[in-house]
């Protein structure tokens, strides 16, 4: 494939030069290097990039700035290409950012940016609509799907149906007769045991909904 018009976002220069670098050796453009996604589709529409390789984590809470991002793009701009890097496995972001199905996206480790043929063959199959996602990630998914509701406890699994239903914690509170503070702990316990990583929105609430509905309907 002829070189692509690439735009990085990282906070870490040095990993953001890095990037720079192995994105360029691999025979691409570099059409911008930025250390936050503060208006990133405006900013990829200036630039008119091809793709996108951009971290998880960054400014200003270094929580879940980079997959919003990510998501809001991929709704404004789908033709846009999308390569998430984390250092970790974050289960709930890929979820969320493969939630729809449509290709033209990746998630991978950071340690694959070590390896310029893994990095550029990521590049390359996101830009013709594909999906690449760190083995571990899959691994993980596909634990979290053979029965994502299975370490939960009989009370837990009550308020999360009744959290399916669209009921706010004290709704919950008042169909189980229990007081508040309890469901509170529940959710919170939900959330530890579905692997849902604070992320500072109710994004959490809608992904436990979500594992509760495949896992009825499975």
């Amino acid at each position: 494939m002829a070189g692509l018009r690439i735009l990085v976002v990282d906070d870490s220069v040095l990993l953001r030069e890095g990037l720079v670098r192995v994105v360029e050796e691999a025979g691409h453009e570099v059409v911008g290097a930025l250390g936050d996604a503060v208006d990133l589709v405006d900013r990829v529409g200036e630039v008119d990039a091809r793709l996108v390789v951009l971290d998880v984590r960054l400014p200003p809470t270094f929580r879940d700035e980079g997959v919003r991002a990510a998501i809001a793009l991929r709704r404004a701009r789908p033709e846009v290409g999308i390569l998430l890097l984390s250092q970790y496995v974050e289960v709930a972001y890929a979820q969320e950012l493969l939630g729809s199905g449509a290709g033209g996206v990746g998630y991978l480790l950071k340690d694959r940016v070590a390896s310029l043929d893994e990095l550029d063959a990521a590049i390359t199959r996101i830009a013709d609509g594909g999906t690449v996602l760190d083995p571990e990630v899959v691994t993980q998914l596909l634990g979290r799907r053979r029965d994502p509701l299975e370490s939960l406890t009989r009370r837990e699994r009550e308020v999360l149906q009744l959290m399916a239903e669209g009921r706010t914690n004290a709704g919950v509170a008042a169909a189980l007769t229990i007081g508040v503070g309890a469901v509170e702990k529940n959710v919170s316990a939900i959330f530890g045991k579905l692997g849902l990583d604070d992320s500072g929105s109710d994004h959490r609430r809608v992904l436990a909904v979500l594992a509760w509905l495949q896992s009825s309907a499975g």
